[in-house]
């Protein structure tokens, strides 16, 4: 069973702006993954699809986070 996800934004981190509160929740629940996995559900899909878009998926995250880095080191170093 896949893990319950609760997204939930409140009025005191928006200070009320409305807008705010909605694009705030847009980016929570994209950010969990929320409509791409009811997207998911809808149709069947092959054992061998999930896993290689699961892989796929797994290797752009490594490359994001491995980009991250080194833009977070530059930072460092230029602050020597």
């Amino acid at each position: 069973m896949a893990k319950a996800t609760h997204v939930k934004v409140t009025i005191r981190e928006c200070h009320g702006n409305v807008e705010k509160m909605i694009r705030r929740f847009i980016k929570k629940s994209k950010k969990a993954r929320i409509i791409e996995a009811v997207k998911d559900r809808r149709q069947y899909k092959k054992p061998s699809v999930a896993k290689k878009e699961k892989r796929i998926r797994a290797a752009r995250q490594r490359k994001r986070d491995e980009q991250k880095r080194k833009r977070a080191q530059e930072r460092r170093n230029r602050k020597i």
